[in-house]
């Protein structure tokens, strides 16, 4: 047994501890219990490596249940009440038609606040806001524990329409403000050429915001399984930048060249998008997946797959079970990695284009969408039949369309009458997605 292969144990023991104790309370005595059978497998069997690697797999099982109780036990209890406090804007407000989502840090509460707002005034991140209202629990309703979904973040209260003033600007990181700034006048810039629903489309794939895209079209993304098209997940960005390593290649990089340059590009993208947590966990196991593939180790890249998702949950054990987006990057990612050669022998008579890898992009939908699958049967009750097909005939197209999205925006930014030229071929191709998605949604739901 290999030292790489235990390594690989202990990790995934303690990720079975983490989800072990986020499904229901262990006891003190069980946990006792298993301290004691670890130790002793260590201590009386130390000669026997196969007990010893068991009784290390026993004692990082109680290592996880552990770090997830002392999580939860963190959890403050709040009591509704109205109250009165300054706090800072921390994150990139969420813009909706009709409101807007605004996440609050403060001394006065235990946790970040969610504020419920008016669309308008608009306020920034970093803005210092004077806000009097009923802080409230997040509800928990028949079909969604809202409460649940928002403490994986650190948000423990709500607060719905409260009065707002604004008391101060410019309390935010210096960095995160440039990055906003770019990104809102991106926006802008955009919405200018473009018009909905394919300038929400556009946002929602540059940067993961959803907030330009309609109830109707989330419905249809859902409907299609083409939801994470609309998220900086693990698969999107590891399609992406392997597409975008064989588009360097083609071009007559060398092999080495192609890989730091998509690396490069790869940190500026979560960079440009604010850097938030979702997108860093993409951008580690997208990165981790290039380095396995670029040293020719394709199978130690699982291992280092496994390891990174072990460190994020020993910061955040409430991303296993309560994180949607964690749990597909990590399946999506473990499918490609996995079942990637398999389909490519598969689809042996498809081509490989130079500029277009059209085996290679197949072979990593379908694996990463047959991992996927049991998560979104669980979490929205229906198996997406199409979803395979529709996104055959989007996925190919999205790292052309992203890195032609970008020469748009940049290029609007700095000359007008060019991104006006340029947004033309940008809006067909977010046209042809529109359509496609359109015209599957309608299709007889056969699920």
């Amino acid at each position: 047994m290999t030292a790489s292969r235990v390594f690989l144990y202990f990790c995934l023991s303690f990720i079975i501890g983490i989800f072990v104790s986020s499904l229901a309370p262990v006891s003190r005595f069980f946990i006792l219990g298993l301290l004691i059978l670890g130790i002793f497998l260590i201590s009386i069997f130390w000669h026997v490596k196969k007990l010893v690697v068991i009784g290390f797999c026993v004692l990082f099982l109680v290592l996880g249940i552990g770090r997830h109780q002392t999580i939860e036990s963190a959890i403050p209890n709040i009591t509704e009440q109205n109250i009165n406090f300054v706090g800072v804007v921390s994150e990139e407000p969420d813009i909706r038609d009709k409101y807007t989502k605004l996440i609050v840090e403060t001394t006065a509460v235990e946790g970040k606040v969610l504020v419920n707002a008016s669309r308008y005034p608009e306020y920034q991140y970093g803005d210092q806001l004077k806000i009097t209202g009923k802080l409230e629990k997040p509800p928990i309703f028949d079909n969604f524990n809202y409460h649940d979904y928002l403490k994986k973040d650190g948000i423990f209260t709500t607060m719905n329409f409260p009065e707002i003033s604004l008391a101060g600007q410019n309390s935010g990181h210096p960095i995160y403000q440039a990055i906003f700034s770019f990104k809102n006048k991106f926006k802008e810039t955009a919405r200018k050429f473009i018009v909905p629903p394919q300038v929400g489309l556009l946002e929602a794939l540059i940067f993961g915001d959803e907030g330009g895209i309609s109830k109707e079209w989330r419905d249809k993304l859902n409907l299609t399984g083409t939801r994470h098209i609309a998220a900086v997940s693990g698969m999107n960005i590891t399609i992406i930048s392997v597409l975008i390593l064989n588009f360097l290649l083609a071009l007559g990089l060398w092999r080495k060249q192609a890989f730091y340059f998509t690396v490069v590009l790869l940190v500026l993208y979560v960079l440009m998008v604010g850097a938030p947590a979702s997108a860093v966990r993409a951008g580690i196991m997208g990165g981790l997946f290039l380095t396995a593939r670029h040293l020719g180790r394709m199978s130690a890249a699982f291992r280092a797959i496994v390891f990174a998702g072990t460190v994020m949950l020993a910061f955040n054990p409430l991303l296993l079970r309560l994180d949607i987006g964690f749990q597909l990057s990590f399946l999506a990612i473990t499918g490609i990695i996995e079942l990637q050669p398999v389909f490519s022998k598969f689809l042996k008579k498809i081509p490989d284009y130079r500029f277009f890898p059209i085996k290679t992009t197949l072979a990593a939908t379908f694996s990463a969408q047959i991992f996927t699958l049991p998560i979104l049967i669980y979490n929205f009750g229906r198996i997406p039949i199409l979803s395979p097909i529709t996104n055959i005939l989007i996925v190919p197209f999205l790292a052309p369309i992203t890195v032609l999205i970008f020469v748009f925006g940049i290029t609007s930014m700095i000359f007008s009458p060019l991104g006006y030229v340029l947004s033309w071929p940008v809006w067909f191709s977010l046209s042809y997605m529109t359509n496609i998605i359109d015209v599957f949604s309608k299709l007889p739901k056969i699920w």
